[in-house]
């Protein structure tokens, strides 16, 4: 969330930035309700001053024994009462307005995002080894999965409906390999800390996160409970500091978090989303950090690294690419995306999205730090990253390393997982 003290003192520049993400975003109705809240608070307070008066006064006359006069004050002080009474109910409704219209907007972009509407205007970065080459034509990875006997979707249909992956056989041990080979690197190789969540959050904790209000509809909801699925663990790590003051020395906190996450993904569609590119529930290891405000996009390029030493310990092919402003998530002042190559549609796809949030999370959850001893608190800066989705990278696995006969040779730090070098 924003501070609405920044839109205040700098309205024209603040909607300047916001407009490189959404064209149609104004601030005017925001800035108007903020000057109507602070008007009803200078004449509250007025009101207030003359009420302290005139209870002093009431005291006086009493005490000199005019009592005649002192009850027509207190007439007074009574319909004073009440006209603040009736401010203090505008004035709640008046912040519920402007909290709702904060709730709405999304984090400022950082200077070094690209400014476009078209999603394609991202920037790549770097790239790493090159695209694999075939004396054959490559085979999708349904394709490949289904002959192999790991991935099953009709049966999966069939227990939960379409989207929703069957893993089987050696797939299984795959998909697990892959969960533990990564949680663990992240562990004894980066030095996260891991964690094990819950995989569902009350409303409280989407709230802190910035899925909710904004995107309700996209979220799995456990009505009786009031509880939600987590779309993705960044919503579990990013409460687990919530409400809570941190001191300087405690950072940066780095979390490795492993959780299935589950995506409604409406309007998905196309040849193109077929297999495991676009499912309802998925895999993910998950990077979180906490920093001091001055750290954080030293931080970003750490993190980014991190979730990259994945894909080169798999020997995999992929590109580093940064998202321009249209295609931020809500609470992401920067974010970098890791791609993979999927051979048999000859395209890039996202494993991992690496986001500075800045301050935005942790102003909706209250999370502070003390820069020094018995110092102010302050705001911490919070980071994800995947690190990484097993989906589409279970998807690249099979496609990149497909031999002419169907097989697929597996990365070498996931064979002992799996007790195979190759699937066949």
């Amino acid at each position: 969330m924003l501070d609405l003290k920044l839109i205040r003192e700098n309205p024209t520049e603040i909607e300047r930035r916001l407009r490189t993400r959404d064209e149609s975003i104004r601030l005017d109705g925001l800035l108007r309700l903020d000057e109507d809240r602070r008007a009803i608070i200078r004449e509250v307070e007025e009101l207030k001053a003359q009420r302290n008066e005139g209870s002093k006064e009431i005291g006086k006359l009493l005490a000199s024994g005019r009592a005649a006069e002192a009850e027509r004050l207190k007439g007074e002080m009574a319909r004073l009462a009440e006209r603040i009474r009736v401010l203090d109910e505008r004035l709640k409704g008046v912040e519920e307005e402007i909290k709702e219209l904060l709730l709405r907007l999304p984090n400022l972009p950082h200077e070094s995002v690209p400014v476009s509407t078209k999603k394609g205007d991202k920037l790549v970065l770097r790239e790493y080894k090159e695209k694999p080459r075939f004396d054959f034509l490559p085979k999708s990875h349904l394709e490949l999965g289904e002959a192999l006997g790991i991935l099953d979707f009709p049966r999966g249909a069939r227990i939960a409906g379409a989207r929703f992956p069957l893993y089987r056989g050696k797939g299984a041990l795959l998909e697990m390999a892959l969960v533990q080979f990564m949680f663990r690197y992240q562990t004894e190789e980066n030095g996260y800390e891991p964690i094990f969540p819950p995989f569902l959050g009350n409303e409280e904790s989407l709230f802190t996160s910035s899925q909710l209000p904004k995107f309700e509809e996209d979220l799995y909801f456990c009505e009786r409970d009031r509880l939600y699925l987590n779309p993705t663990a960044e919503v579990l790590l990013a409460n687990l500091h919530r409400g809570e003051i941190l001191e300087a020395t405690e950072l940066p906190k780095k979390y490795v978090a492993f959780t299935t996450c589950f995506r409604r993904e409406a309007g998905a569609a196309g040849e193109e989303e077929r297999g495991l590119i676009r499912v309802h529930q998925f895999n993910k290891v998950e990077l979180f950090w906490f920093t001091k405000p001055e750290e954080s996009y030293t931080a970003l390029e750490q993190l980014i690294e991190d979730a990259e030493d994945i894909l080169k310990e798999l020997d995999l092919h992929y590109r580093v690419t940064l998202l321009p402003t249209c295609d931020l998530a809500q609470q992401a002042a920067k974010t970098v995306d890791l791609e993979v190559w999927l051979p048999s549609q000859g395209k890039y796809y996202e494993v991992s999205s690496c986001s500075n949030c800045e301050d935005f999370q942790a102003r909706r959850g209250n999370i502070r730090y003390r820069p020094e001893p018995k110092a102010r608190p302050e705001f911490v800066h919070t980071l994800n990253g995947s690190g990484v989705a097993t989906s589409r990278l279970f998807a690249a696995i099979l496609e990149n390393n497909q031999q002419r006969d169907g097989s697929v040779m597996l990365p070498e730090p996931l064979r002992e997982y799996v007790g195979a070098d190759i699937l066949r």
